[in-house]
């Protein structure tokens, strides 16, 4: 009987695996056939014919560079694919289609885009370099955020919607203090750091912001609004930077009509969106019926930059995009694959220079000395290394970036924050509420420490401030020797504080304002390539499946399936095919999560 048991076990686990095996077959080849019948690609359809606008719809998160995504089934049946855009596609886009003879225009589309500064001063600059190409650039949207109107009001014309408003608002942020909170529950956090300005620990152990952490956000977002008033100004003839502050502190003009916004310069007409193909027609010369929209996929598919794999001249781009972890996912920085490839990279002899692209908070400092550590490896080869600083390259990403040979910092970048602590949670309070004794039986008194349930004796946190310190020390050490100054000057730039690029570049933590464009063309000089060099994008990205499925432009899956089959199969098959796509892909895995002792 057991026997037989075990057989009728085994052979159902047997049988269920084939199933699963199988299942996975029809998904692939579901997939595939569809690939096949609508296309790889939705840029692949797109003609980049002579009059074409290039034509970005400006909405929703813009990334730093592409990542492996895992889509959502339900999102895909929905019709409800979007691959993620990115700065690095976008203002490659933007770059080809003002180079492209075939592009006349470009078409703003804003409908809310989330991104930081930096980001958006990138994209603004893209913007700005192909209107001074003599093309045309065009903006429109229903509402401007402010992010759409910093970027839109770089074009040529910017329209709105008669109903719409200009949400400009200037900067500012809220912080959520939450000791109260943490007091009621029974939980404290025991802090040891270095820099009056570290406030990142603030929110767990003070009720209210502190004086120095506020003068630095006061100071900081004033530059910051400076910069974006200024440009503003500049772009648009109507206004000067005491107008825009007026508009926005006396008028609250996000809340006036369109009317208003035209009145004082901040759009140039109100119109319906059904009109503007007929301004844009008249603008590039076309007929109406004619216009050409491509997209800017189509204008990738016009360049192979940033693909270069294969060629001896090669410009190394390596992304550090994310908080520094111990481990990680794509989102992050995970020291444990970004080393190996900065080593490979400095053993390949193909690469003949470097740029780093930081985008990072910071995060682990084990982390950040392990990065820090292969880039002086890939230096000792005596290749250039250039940083091009993104939205922030703070405390661990101003650590991994302090000894290249050249920084480049966006003019709207966040950087310095040169300090370290450690935040250490204590829930003795919190255990004895809800009832829980915990007993510790140890051979040494640090064999549990730090600990959850028990506070750090005196002894105990005199030893995590003089670890801290030490590790502030080697921070300090490594931006002296980098940036060629005295440790003394270090600690009085540093202390935690973080900087605007405009005065990071003034007291010496950066050398240059310009972008990735510009660190690269300086990395090819500097390695004797000024005249002829190609450019290669890494982490290479490991594509999956899903990174293969297509825009579907509205269509829904059920409908995009019965296009496919072309009525070859019946409605059975159709349903059949929808429900594999439905299921989850044959795995077996959890998503990876990072516990650890975080300071930045």
């Amino acid at each position: 009987m057991l026997k037989k048991f075990f057989m009728n076990a085994l052979s159902s686990f047997i049988g269920a695996w084939i199933a699963l095996v199988l299942f996975g077959v029809v998904a692939v080849l579901v997939c595939i056939g569809l690939f096949a019948k609508l296309g790889v690609s939705a840029s692949q359809g797109e003609s980049v014919a002579k009059g074409s606008i290039l034509t970005i719809e400006l909405e929703g998160v813009i990334a730093e560079r592409e990542i492996p995504t895992d889509f959502d089934y339900m999102s895909l049946l929905q019709g409800d694919v979007k691959r993620p855009q990115t700065l690095t596609s976008l203002v490659t886009a933007i770059g080809e289609g003002k180079e492209n003879k075939n592009i006349s225009a470009l078409y703003l589309k804003c409908k809310g885009v989330s991104a930081s500064l930096a980001t958006l001063n990138t994209l603004r600059a893209a913007v700005a370099d192909f209107r001074a190409s003599g093309k045309k650039v065009i903006a429109y949207a229903d509402n401007y955020s402010m992010g759409d109107y910093y970027v839109a009001s770089a074009g040529d014309k910017v329209y709105i919607n008669p109903a719409g408003a200009v949400e400009l608002k200037g900067i500012g942020g809220t912080s959520i203090f939450m000791k109260g909170l943490f007091d009621k529950l029974g939980v404290k956090f025991q802090v040891v750091k270095v820099g009056t300005y570290k406030s990142a620990v603030e929110p767990y152990i003070l009720t209210e912001m502190s004086a120095p952490a506020r003068a630095q956000l006061d100071t900081l977002y004033g530059s910051l609004w400076a910069q974006v008033r200024e440009e503003l100004a500049k772009s648009r003839k109507k206004l000067s930077s005491a107008s825009i502050d007026s508009l926005v502190s006396r008028d609250f003009v996000f809340l006036q009509p369109a009317s208003f916004d035209v009145k004082a310069g901040l759009v140039d007409v109100a119109y319906y969106e059904r009109s503007m193909d007929s301004i844009i027609a008249a603008v590039t010369g076309k007929n109406k019926d004619k216009l050409n929209f491509v997209s800017p996929s189509a204008m990738l598919g016009q360049t192979d930059w940033g693909q270069a794999y294969g060629s001896k001249k090669q410009v190394a781009v390596l992304y550090a995009c994310g908080e520094i972890v111990d481990g990680g996912g794509p989102s992050t920085i995970n020291y444990e694959k970004l080393v190996p490839q900065i080593v490979k990279l400095a053993e390949d002899d193909n690469v003949k220079g470097m740029v780093l692209r930081v985008n990072s908070p910071g995060g682990a400092v084990f982390g950040s000395e392990q990065i820090g550590e292969a880039l002086d490896y890939f230096m000792s080869k005596g290749k250039p290394l250039a940083v091009s600083m993104g939205d922030y390259a703070a405390s661990g990403g101003y650590w991994i970036s302090c000894c290249a040979d050249r920084i480049f910092a966006n003019p709207m970048t966040i950087t310095g924050s040169i300090g370290i602590f450690g935040l250490i949670p204590e829930a003795q309070g919190l255990a004895e509420k809800i009832g829980v004794n915990p007993q510790l039986v140890a051979t040494n008194p640090g064999a549990a420490f730090p600990s959850v349930f028990y506070p750090m004796t005196d002894r105990q946190y005199a030893a995590m401030q003089s670890y801290v310190e030490k590790g502030y020390d080697k921070f300090v050490a490594r931006v002296a020797r980098g940036r060629k100054m005295p440790e003394s000057k270090v600690r009085v730039i540093g202390e935690g504080r973080v900087w605007g690029a405009a005065k990071a570049l003034e007291i010496g933590l950066v050398d240059e304002l310009g972008d990735l464009q510009d660190a690269v063309k300086w990395t090819a000089g500097k390695a004797d390539m000024a005249q002829s060099y190609d450019v290669a994008l890494y982490p290479t990205i490991e594509s999956t499946v899903w990174d293969m499925m297509p825009e579907l432009t509205g269509m829904k899956m059920q409908d995009a399936l019965q296009r496919a089959l072309s009525g070859d199969y019946t409605e059975l098959a159709v349903r059949f095919a929808r429900n594999v796509l439905q299921q989850k892909p044959v795995q077996a895995r959890m998503p990876y999560m990072s516990l650890g002792f975080v300071s930045r």
